[in-house]
């Protein structure tokens, strides 16, 4: 039996390991009674030096947003902290922490990052199993990998005019237009932001980050509940030093309530009932709209201090919109897409921050602060200008696909683009009709299919148009099309994903498995990419 010198790590070839270890062997026939790592050392080979294989990619089961997190922290466990963190988090790579769910979770866990709260589309369940599991670790890293830097994950990074998430830029409000027609249940608006002479770039496909304040009958409410004085100097987290007013509007999230929060007041309280009402929130997380004002009005009036409320409140972290326009269109300006977000609970109107802000609160000529998210996962249009393009955006989702056709207006792409777009009423809530007619009529928007649920007996949406039309869809993917996906995570993403899987079944001829396999090389090529929250 020959004996191998060379370990399968090293980068040689079949035959190359051969001749080595022939080569070796004959050394050895010289000196029989040599040990073999001896012998390739006086060859002037070290074992050592030999170049080690590349480590494997590790695998990441719970890297899926379809799962449950109950079912992602199985999977995880047992693992170093940080990937037990890692699997707390929602798995979208959205961005919307500023990093992507693996480096997030290892920035956590090496302490470069302290705020927990930035996951946005896992919510208080992320930050709540995020806490549970560094409570658990006693805040050690168990050894975790440094985080990448924010050249690395391409999301913190300051862009080349010095702006970016922590230094955002002061832009001004151009309008805030109803796209709605009047007798609609909703209000979205087309939201355009001038970014002057600041040399801020973006591409299509990007986010645009906005840094919202809180609404001031919101912030008066609270200082009044809890006996503090609007005008007295505190300083906030990021140790500059301001009215307690100013912070509470600019610095904080008055949204969900914090532990910290709910525990300072439950360690304050005598009555039983409410004790055991604020423990099971605890236990189980708040109600849906509970936020930290009915949290105060709970405790009634329990002395609390302005300096130990501030202390237990998370901050307000910015929020994310997909860019709606293309910067070869409309030049220094940036334009969004914004759902108002009100409603009425237990007798007061709650409001979004940022969505209210936008289209209410802040008037034209008037600044906010705003940074850009860059893509992911190649949510762009394809670098190939002749290769189709098929776009789902119900709702709000339509914002990055206005974008889309602006850019392949602009650089005269020969590529097919076909839209799915859907929404309450044809008559009300045809968000950009006017302008995806014109796409149609100059053959911009080779196809248009619209889903109005609430326009029949029955209600239709995206992934039962999508459904109707599989052949013609399958035959667009076997011409090789990119295939995008914007809008809500929870339902729509889902009902979409499972449509594809079907038509893909269907018409491509494949059992199940095929079908899952032809999805996902899809999304490896990154022919299938979804922006979802």
């Amino acid at each position: 039996m020959t004996t191998s010198f060379i370990p399968e790590s090293a980068p040689f070839n079949e035959e190359q390991r051969a001749w080595l270890n022939g080569f070796f062997s004959g050394m050895m026939g010289i000196n029989p009674n040599g040990n073999p790592q001896e012998i390739m050392e006086a060859a002037g080979v070290s074992v050592d030096t030999l170049p080690a294989a590349e480590p494997e990619e590790e695998d990441f089961p719970w890297h899926d947003a379809s799962l449950p997190i109950v079912d992602r922290m199985e999977m995880a466990e047992g693992r170093p902290v940080e990937r037990r963190l890692m699997a707390a988090m929602a798995q979208l790579d959205c961005g919307s922490c500023g990093y992507l769910c693996q480096s997030y979770s290892e920035a956590i866990a090496t302490g470069e990052e302290t705020n927990l709260t930035l996951c946005s589309p896992g919510g208080k369940e992320t930050s709540k199993m995020i806490k549970k599991i560094l409570k658990e670790s006693d805040g050690t890293s168990n050894g975790a990998a440094p985080a990448k830097s924010a050249a690395t994950n391409g999301s913190n990074g300051v862009a080349a005019n010095g702006y970016s998430r922590k230094n955002p830029y002061a832009a001004k409000l151009i309008e805030s237009r109803e796209l709605n027609l009047e007798g609609s249940a909703k209000d979205t608006r087309h939201v355009a932001i001038d970014l002057g002479e600041s040399g801020v770039t973006y591409d299509v496909g990007d986010a645009l980050g906005v840094y919202a304040t809180n609404c001031e009958d919101l912030v008066d409410q609270i200082i009044r509940s809890i006996g503090g004085n609007g005008g007295m100097m505190v300083t906030t987290p990021n140790g500059v030093s301001k009215t307690l007013a100013d912070s509470i509007r600019d610095d904080y999230c008055l949204r969900d309530p914090s532990d910290e929060l709910l525990e300072l007041v439950l360690g304050r309280i005598d009555d039983s009932q409410t004790k055991a009402t604020l423990e099971r929130m605890l236990d189980e997380g708040v109600p849906e709209g509970f936020d930290v004002l009915d949290v105060i009005e709970i405790a009634k009036d329990v002395p609390i201090s302005a300096t130990e409320f501030l202390e237990t409140l998370s901050p307000l972290n910015p929020r994310l919109y997909s860019i709606a326009s293309s910067q070869k269109h409309v030049g220094n300006q940036v334009h969004l897409t914004v759902g108002k977000v009100i409603y009425e609970r237990e007798g007061r109107l709650r409001k979004g921050v940022a969505s209210t802000m936008l289209s209410e609160r802040l008037q034209s000529g008037q600044t906010l602060r705003v940074f850009v998210q860059p893509n992911h996962g190649g949510f762009t249009v394809p670098q190939n200008s002749d290769t189709p393009m098929i776009m789902i955006g119900p709702g709000t989702g339509i914002a990055p696909f206005m974008a889309f056709l602006q850019e392949r207006e602009a650089t005269a792409a020969k590529g097919k683009n076909w839209l799915f777009f859907g929404d309450q009423h044809a008559s009300t809530d045809f968000l950009y009709e006017g302008e995806l007619r014109h796409y149609c009529d100059t053959g911009l928007l080779t196809r248009l299919d619209t889903a109005f649920s609430r326009d029949g007996d029955q209600k239709v949406y995206v992934q039962d148009r999508m459904r109707e039309h599989g052949q013609t869809l399958w035959q667009w993917l076997e011409e090789g099309a990119h295939l995008y996906v914007c809008g809500d995570a929870s339902r729509m993403a889902a009902d979409v994903d499972r449509a594809l899987k079907q038509i893909v079944h269907q018409y491509g001829n494949m059992d199940e498995s095929a079908a899952e396999q032809y999805v996902k090389t899809m999304t490896q090529q990154q022919r299938y990419v979804r922006d979802v929250y």
